[in-house]
């Protein structure tokens, strides 16, 4: 199951983002909570120049399998 229901929805990067960030709020408050969003935001500007719309589908699987791994833990 995914963290939150939205995840079969997200299809662009941003809506990934948002995705994410909304994940990030079901987070215990402070330095979880601050750690996990830094770390979007930072994986967000490294993959901002992603061109190849096949590379950015794997960026957006992996990223809700990871955010289902974090929820979970």
């Amino acid at each position: 199951m995914s963290p939150l229901p939205e995840a079969p929805l997200v299809r662009s990067s941003v809506q990934l983002y948002r995705y994410l960030l909304r994940c990030c709020r079901r987070l215990p408050q402070g330095p979880v909570q601050q750690h996990y969003r830094h770390a979007i935001r930072q994986s967000f500007k490294v993959h901002a120049d992603e061109d190849d719309p096949e590379r950015i589908q794997q960026i957006i699987k992996r990223a809700i399998e990871d955010a289902d791994w974090v929820m979970n833990k």
